[in-house]
């Protein structure tokens, strides 16, 4: 009988902190969800989708600036 060692990638949370939510692209979302595939926030930050933020959640300041500004 053999052991084999399976390694488990690591994956870092936003330098924002757990509790900040991102915006990604909106198409980018379930795939994330289902497949585990990173997204990337408009930040720039990668990450895969785990959560589903709640309302009133704090937004990571950056995201909300980049997203504020295109809205325009």
């Amino acid at each position: 009988m053999t052991t084999q060692i399976l390694e488990r990638p690591e994956t870092k949370e936003a330098d924002t902190g757990p509790e900040m939510f991102h915006y990604v692209r909106k198409e980018k979302i379930a795939e994330s969800a289902v497949m585990g595939t990173f997204v990337i926030a408009l930040c720039g930050e990668k990450f895969p989708v785990t959560r589903t933020p709640k309302k009133g959640a704090p937004v990571c300041p950056q995201c909300k600036e980049i997203y504020e500004a295109m809205k325009h």
